[in-house]
């Protein structure tokens, strides 16, 4: 028989999230907005399986003094997540991971074809070496997937 405590699961909460603040890496003097850097690093989390459906997120409040933004980037953040289906938010008990990756709406072949071409020719643009560009696509590929899932 196992009993559930109530300090047990404040401290799992703790704990995910100490684990999301240090998977999400923002660089205050790039181009990309902070919006966007944050949305893209908590779907990589997600992505990725380092959160999980029903894992919390940390508040806005506390993400934003933690990564030392403003509170409305991590607000705005959390609402397009939300938007996507990737997290709910409940007033009074904070945000919630809730779609799995297998959960996320399917991305159909064209969209995801036009996307990639949007990229690379971002990357054009701005002169990186093919092989550069090869090299970070096969290391985002590698973290997305594990050995077991590409074979």
């Amino acid at each position: 028989m196992s009993i559930s405590w109530p300090k047990l699961t404040a401290l799992a909460n703790v704990s995910t999230y100490d684990t999301v603040r240090h998977m999400i890496r923002i660089q205050l003097e790039a181009d990309v907005p902070l919006t966007d850097q944050l949305v893209t690093e908590i779907r990589g989390a997600i992505a990725r399986g380092e959160v999980q459906p029903g894992d919390p997120l940390p508040s806005v409040r506390q993400l934003a003094g933690d990564l030392g933004i403003n509170l409305n980037t991590v607000s705005r953040a959390y609402r397009l997540l939300e938007e996507c289906g990737l997290v709910s938010t409940h007033r009074g008990r904070g945000t919630r991971v809730t779609a799995a990756r297998e959960a996320h709406p399917a991305l159909d072949d064209r969209s995801l074809r036009n996307r990639a071409r949007a990229l690379l020719a971002d990357a054009r643009l701005a002169a990186l070496p093919r092989e550069l560009v090869a090299a970070l696509l096969h290391e985002e590929l590698d973290t997305l997937w594990s050995k077991e899932e590409s074979s």
